[in-house]
């Protein structure tokens, strides 16, 4: 796969937007990126769960994706097809700090 500049806007439970530009392969590599930059940002309140949304804007051709956090996580916890899939899982997985739950 070739990595993709995009742009993902999430609304805090505030409901400020924050965006953040991310460099990835996946639209889910691209929503756990910018989740994990936003949660440590001091600016960002809490992100819900559930139907929250996250768009993603990806560049050069412009598409637009939007993805519910809950459907984000049931495929985040899903069984995986390939070695690369368990790959990039894991890889999220630990970028958001799942594995020290």
């Amino acid at each position: 796969m070739t990595l993709k500049a995009c742009t993902v806007v999430v609304h805090d439970l505030s409901q400020t937007s924050h965006a953040v530009d991310v460099t990835a392969e996946t639209l889910y590599e691209a929503v756990a990126q910018a989740l994990a930059a936003l949660g440590t940002n001091n600016w960002v309140d809490e992100i819900g769960t559930g139907l929250t949304t996250v768009t993603v804007t990806v560049r050069n051709p412009e598409v637009t994706h939007t993805v519910k956090i809950k459907d984000f996580e049931t495929w985040l916890k899903r069984g995986v097809n390939s070695p690369a899939e368990m790959a990039l899982k894991s890889r999220l997985r630990h970028m958001l700090g799942f594995d020290k739950r």
